[in-house]
């Protein structure tokens, strides 16, 4: 090996949500397989450097992977962030629209001249929530031959970026802010009619307050209703390790690859260990889910897989939350598959 190739740490990062990189970390596998190279696995959300965590959102730290969301990293590179797409984890969640009773919503037709409501964050990072909100009301009203000239969007604006969000403990010591307090807010104060919730959060948001679901989506049949910020999430590695160290890159799938199959055989504990990661109780990760979750944290390259990510990224450009568009498949980094395979036929 060639000195500059010996690196002695890697910048990783993941979102609060499902995924092998939070199963492996949670189980030790990470940190075992890199420091059996000499390696120190250092984490980018963590870290009191704003300019180190904002990496989590433009990929910017050379020699660092990511695991989650899928908007920040298609946004990166479509602002031309060395990046390498090298996996992708489907994990379906609860998706829905929701209102409260009293507004005379029960169908989605019904929301045809409603107010809906989409949170709109301050200029700087790539508004991924409101990317997911839109994409939510789309697939929404398309399954009743709807579109979104058929509703009235209104801004929610917010003061903070995510970032200013994790500057330190915020109300009550805690780091985050419950998700969905500001659409919320709005539905209560009448002047929204509709919103989005996903995941975990917005499972508990939707019983907290009672509120009565327009058209709940997340585990739809057709896959293009499906597929948003998180269905599916991906991995991402920047171009250095990728050139520098392929090896590496070679070595996390492996080791992503044993967490997935952990998890198939380790139902109760997967819901134990996603419950820590996301902030929720094991009840709220069954219902918002799935019960077959642990069936669900695998990671690969499939052509569906990588086709998905391009119908969402058509979708992030159509509405103007990219730079530019970009080819999909000059993205994607099938190498260390190959890789894979090759050892399992030796």
């Amino acid at each position: 090996m060639t000195r500059k190739n010996a690196i002695s740490q890697i910048w990783y990062t993941r979102c609060p949500v499902p995924t092998p990189v939070g199963l492996a970390t949670q189980l030790g596998l990470l940190d075992e397989a890199f420091a059996s190279e000499g390696i120190t696995l250092n984490s980018i959300i963590d870290s009191k450097d704003r300019t180190i965590r904002s990496s989590h959102f433009n990929h910017h730290l050379d020699y660092s992977f990511r695991h989650g969301g899928n908007v920040p990293p298609i946004r990166a590179r479509s602002e031309g962030n060395p990046t390498r797409l090298v996996g992708i984890t489907w994990t379906d969640e609860f998706q829905a629209i929701i209102t409260l009773p009293g507004t005379g919503i029960r169908t989605t037709r019904d929301l045809v001249g409603r107010r809906f409501g989409i949170a709109r964050r301050p200029p700087g990072i790539v508004d991924f929530m409101a990317a997911t909100a839109l994409k939510g009301l789309v697939s929404a009203l398309s399954l009743e031959g709807l579109t979104h000239t058929d509703v009235e969007i209104v801004d929610i604006p917010l003061e903070d970026t995510v970032l200013d969000n994790r500057d330190g403990p915020q109300l009550y010591g805690l780091r985050n802010r419950q998700a969905y307090g500001p659409e919320v807010a709005a539905l209560l104060r009448g002047e929204v009619d509709a919103i989005y919730v996903k995941g975990t959060p917005g499972i508990s948001v939707a019983n907290l307050f009672a509120t009565h679901t327009v058209a709940e989506f997340g585990f739809h049949p057709d896959p293009k209703i499906r597929i948003n910020s998180g269905s599916p999430r991906i991995l991402t590695v920047d171009e250095r390790l990728a050139e520098d160290r392929p090896d590496l890159v070679v070595k996390l799938i492996e080791t992503l690859k044993r967490a997935s199959a952990w998890a198939e055989a380790h139902p109760d504990e997967v819901r134990r260990f996603v419950a820590r990661e996301v902030g929720a109780s094991e009840e709220v990760v069954a219902a918002a889910n799935g019960p077959d979750l642990h069936r669900h944290l695998g990671i690969g390259l499939e052509p569906e897989l990588v086709d998905a990510i391009g119908h969402y990224k058509d979708f992030l450009h159509e509405w103007g939350f990219l730079a530019q568009n970009f080819d999909i498949e000059a993205w994607v980094d099938r190498r260390p598959w190959a890789d894979l395979e090759t050892r399992a036929v030796a």
